[in-house]
């Protein structure tokens, strides 16, 4: 299971839309390595400023990578966690995650970023499996 859905939540869905905030939380409590992971970057660019943070360490374990996958692959997860930390996030390697601002003056640098050349450039044998 992805999430580890409270009954209240559950019933909240079951009778139509879900407060964005507790969908949030339930990520938030579910994948709390992938909610460090990116809570983390985004104080990163608060604090360096620049363009993107990005983290290019891989996971501890297959269970911290399964949430990170869950998270960024998920288009309701990944766009609850867009809308809260104000960011847009970009994902390779099944761990190399960045965050980058909003401002579109950052446009062509996720582009770059996303880019089907740099997802290229950023293969490596020990990544094979991930």
């Amino acid at each position: 299971m992805s999430l580890d859905v409270s009954p209240a939540l559950l019933e909240q869905a079951e009778r139509g839309e879900v407060d964005e905030a507790d969908f949030v939380d339930c990520v938030r409590t579910s994948l709390p390595y992938a909610w460090e992971m990116i809570s983390s970057l985004v104080a990163q660019l608060k604090v360096d400023g620049g363009p993107f943070a990005d983290n290019q360490t891989p996971p501890p374990d297959e269970q911290a990578r399964g949430q990170l996958l869950r998270a960024l692959a998920s288009d309701a997860i990944r766009g609850a966690l867009q809308r809260h930390f104000g960011v847009r996030l970009a994902f390779q390697n099944c761990h190399r995650v960045a965050v980058f601002p909003l401002d579109a003056s950052v446009d062509d640098t996720l582009a770059r970023f996303t880019s089907v050349r740099n997802q290229l450039l950023n293969q490596s044998p020990e990544f094979r499996d991930c």
